[in-house]
């Protein structure tokens, strides 16, 4: 299937047979899934229909063929060269046999008539099928009966060579017509090539080579350096960099440890890793993304929709005003029937809407791809339309501004150094799970510090922990908690109080009867927070953080980044919030987890972010795989890109109808002429559709000319 008059056309001849609903026609996936009862229309009454209709077909693999959706699907052959196709054929025989009438009229003049009749014939004979099978079947106003009319009524008034020439070029369109959508397929069929065939599954010290299709959950798999992790999984041996560029678009390699979450499809670099098995081929990380972004191809925008109904009244209304442009004249006027018939052929070849069709589904299908790509999934056309309009971004604060688990910011020697005082909180901490007591474990793992053993350690519920280190006590806690040990200063206090005050979660170590120091936790934004605010605010879009950790803590995050803060809010303020927003303006909402799934399904659009909980995921309209705040700005700039490509390929359609509409009135041009401009401007909104497919690379090189350029380079994109 090539457009969307073939989706079109399927749907029209198969929703009439009894027993047949739940019709879906994919022109991605080139795939049709129905609910059929086989005891009103057997399946292969289906599949009879749709050869007839000039489609090769085949049951799915796995599906079933009871009362239930039958999906059927184009046979998967390797894609052949198109002089190898049916279409390319039919081109290629049509064109000879143009050549040879032409070198007839110059050996034989009176003979070349004859060779323009019947090249016009074998090459309309499988298109006139086609046309006729949809007729009969629901569907008469598709594009292969408009041209069966026009090429039999130009050979009716004598103008064969013509006829002829137009049936060559619709059959050279429909070849490029298919190569291009083979095009925009690729970008999903790439997708699925970066999980390996094969996989080493090490079964007990054994290792043997398996098809990666049919690891199965538990397994372990050893990577090498240099292959793709064939399974999504978690290392449970060896450390390496591992390339995830190919499912969350990251371009810096990760290091893989032990523990670590693993995905299909990234490539490992330095060392062999052994990796366990979490997800089947069928539910991989991979498999995961193209399911959304083929369901998303399918979910129509609102335009493509508006188009879809515009094309139903088009079409008839082309077909009567051709049928009074070749009559009205002759009848009213005292015109020339001959001059006028073609006229109206002309006509009826200029009004069929395949270019205005495909011009809003083209681009979208580009867009959600080179979006996956990058690690983008968006769900759907409605949701790229919803997203170029965002006028406000409202961002939850944990997990998506920050990056969702504390960090020691400060450590403040009192009665020790620095060194000490991370040797003497991490010899207690080690022992913990607490996610201060972790903050504390990377910090020291980071300094390089040395430990001490500690025994008797125990944690104190909701107070801290305590352990003897040596002949000494060492008690790590809240200041409070810390008061009931020793005595604090009043230039104590005042520090604590000041580091309180920028957002920052306080404990002290005392060892013995004295305050050894200070450390400062705090939960930090992301690397890429600041850039993608501010990439939000160069295309004019408002920010602003909600989130429910106290004032302090939040109002100290939204000045390090520069963003309009509401705290303190539980997840139905949130939503209320988000939806007050909503009926004032644009709105989209980020968050990733649980709490915020009412303020993402509140929103215009909801983006959650990869690394965020199952509900919010499910819950949104879009995900950054990559977990990076500059993505949503992304997002913005390229469905606005990709709602300007639809804006221009509308433009071409029918600024080429129109053109050629007032010419063919005038007589200025002809059939072949007629052909020319639609199966042109089919291939030109197609073409400018693919542009998307490279919009990241192109606009990344445009912000990279020099730095100075870079926010005026932003605003213009």
């Amino acid at each position: 299937m090539d457009c969307g008059s073939c989706a079109a056309t399927i749907l029209t001849a198969l929703e009439r047979l009894p027993g047949v609903s739940g019709l879906k026609v994919s022109i991605t996936n080139e795939t049709l899934s129905l609910v059929l009862d086989e005891a009103k229309t057997p399946s292969t009454t289906i599949e009879s229909q749709l050869k007839n209709l000039g489609y090769q077909t085949s049951l799915m693999h796995g599906a079933s063929t009871t009362a239930n959706a039958v999906p059927v699907k184009a046979i998967e052959k390797p894609a052949p060269r198109w002089w190898a196709t049916h279409k390319g054929k039919i081109a290629v025989t049509s064109g000879l046999l143009v050549v040879a009438a032409y070198a007839a009229s110059i050996v034989v003049p009176q003979g070349s008539y004859g060779v323009f009749i019947l090249a016009t014939i074998i090459a309309s004979a499988p298109v006139a099928r086609r046309a006729f099978v949809a007729a009969f079947a629901g569907a008469p106003f598709t594009i292969q009966m408009l041209l069966t009319i026009a090429a039999v009524g130009a050979l009716f008034i004598g103008a064969a060579e013509e006829a002829a020439i137009v049936v060559f070029l619709f059959s050279v369109g429909e070849v490029l017509e298919g190569v291009a959508a083979n095009k925009a397929r690729a970008g999903i069929k790439a997708l699925g090539a970066l999980v390996p065939k094969t996989a080493i599954v090490d079964d007990a010290g054994q290792l043997r080579e398996v098809s990666a299709e049919t690891l199965r959950i538990g397994q372990i798999a050893l990577v090498r350096p240099g292959d793709r992790v064939p399974a999504d999984g978690k290392v449970i041996d060896g450390m390496s960099s591992v390339d995830e560029s190919p499912i969350t678009g990251e371009s810096v390699p990760k290091l893989k440890e032990p523990g670590a979450e693993i995905f299909s499809g990234s490539i490992n670099h330095d060392a062999a890793i052994r990796v366990r098995v979490e997800r089947t081929a069928q539910n991989n990380m991979i498999a995961r993304i193209i399911a959304l972004v083929e369901e998303a191809q399918e979910a129509k925008a609102p335009t493509e929709r508006f188009i879809d109904k515009f094309s139903r009244i088009y079409m008839p209304f082309i077909v009567g005003l051709s049928a009074l442009v070749a009559a009205a004249p002759p009848l009213l006027l005292d015109g020339d029937w001959s001059t006028w018939i073609y006229r109206g052929l002309t006509l009826l070849l200029i009004g069929c809407p395949c270019a205005l069709v495909i011009s809003v589904p083209a681009a979208i299908a580009s867009s959600l791809s080179t979006a996956a790509r990058h690690g983008l999934l968006v769900k759907g056309g409605a949701v790229v339309e919803n997203l170029a309009k965002t006028q406000v971004v409202a961002f939850d604060k944990t997990g998506t501004l920050t990056v969702g688990r504390p960090f020691v910011t400060d450590v403040i020697p009192v009665a020790a150094t620095e060194m000490e005082v991370l040797a003497l909180a991490g010899a207690i901490e080690r022992e913990s799970s607490h996610p201060l007591a972790q903050a504390v474990a990377a910090r020291v793992e980071k300094d390089g510090v040395s430990l001490a053993n500690a025994t008797n350690v125990r944690a104190l519920p909701g107070r801290g922990m305590e352990g003897t280190i040596g002949s000494q006590t060492v008690f790590i806690g809240a200041p409070r908690f810390a008061a009931e040990q020793t005595a604090l200063d009043t230039d104590l206090i005042r520090r604590f109080e000041a580091l309180e005050g920028d957002g920052k979660t306080v404990a002290l170590v005392v060892a013995g009867s004295s305050v050894a120091g200070i450390l400062a936790f705090r939960d930090e934004p992301r690397a890429d927070a600041q850039k993608g605010l501010a990439e939000l605010k160069a295309l004019g879009v408002e920010t602003v953080m909600l989130t429910g950790d106290n004032a302090r803590t939040g109002q100290a995050i939204g000045r390090a980044l520069g963003i309009d803060v509401r705290a303190e809010m539980m997840p139905s303020d949130k939503s209320d919030v988000v939806r007050q927003m909503a009926g004032i303006r644009h709105t989209l909402m980020v968050g990733d987890g649980i709490n915020d799934a009412p303020a993402l399904a509140a929103a215009h659009v909801g983006v959650a972010m990869g690394s965020g909980t199952d509900v919010a995921l499910e819950a949104a309209d879009a995900a950054l795989l990559g977990n990076r705040v500059a993505d949503v700005a992304s997002l913005i700039r390229l469905s606005r890109a990709t709602m300007g490509n639809i804006r221009q390929n509308i433009g071409i359609a029918l600024g080429l109808k129109a053109l050629f509409l007032v010419t063919t009135i005038t007589g200025a041009t002809g059939l072949w002429m007629a052909i020319i401009a639609d199966t042109g401007g089919t291939v030109l909104v197609t073409l400018n559709a693919l542009r998307l497919l490279g919009f990241f690379g192109t606009w990344r090189q445009k912000i990279s000319a020099t730095p100075s350029q870079v926010d005026m380079t932003v605003k213009a994109a």
